[in-house]
């Protein structure tokens, strides 16, 4: 009878456990999200990150200083002037690793210069730079993304460095 008891018992144990699933995030499902962020940046629709990013949204970068992206408007606004200076843009992921609530990315960045780029002048030169981003999910959306890229190899890349004039 005892064994009968705890082959019973284990029995509801085991389903029970298989029951409840994973106690921690689903990194599947992260590195989903975060390529269904990266494919919506891509195609520039806007619309598609309202289900991906929280509507509270930061965004850090040194590489990009300037108004704190603090919101999805903010960092929608953000891109639109990155597709005024790079219209072809495309960010290709080429590693993507999830522990816990984040998610890192080792990508490519490319695009062609038809627009100014801050101060600087349009080039029609093509940029392709490797870049390092770092994203934290909360309640099965991004909410926070930490992106650093090098800005003098984009600049180089565009002929602009060292910035016209600073050798005279």
């Amino acid at each position: 009878m005892r064994t009968a008891t705890m082959t019973m018992a284990m029995a509801l144990l085991a389903l029970l456990a298989g029951c409840t699933g994973p106690t921690g995030p689903d990194l599947e499902a992260n590195k989903r999200l975060v390529e269904s962020f990266n494919d919506a940046v891509n195609g520039a629709d806007w619309a598609a990150l309202e289900g991906i990013v929280t509507d509270d949204f930061k965004r850090h970068s040194a590489a990009t200083p300037g108004p704190p992206v603090t919101s999805r408007e903010d960092f929608v606004a953000l891109q639109e002037k990155f597709l005024a200076s790079f219209p072809d843009q495309h960010t290709s992921i080429r590693q993507i690793v999830a522990e816990g609530d984040r998610v890192a990315v080792l990508a490519t960045y490319t695009g062609t210069q038809t627009g100014p780029l801050g101060d600087f002048p349009v080039t029609g030169k093509v940029v392709n730079v490797p870049f390092l981003a770092m994203f934290r999910i909360e309640g099965g959306k991004i909410a926070e993304l930490w992106v650093e890229f090098d800005n003098v190899a984009i600049l180089s890349q565009l002929s602009l460095f060292p910035p016209p004039g600073a050798g005279e």
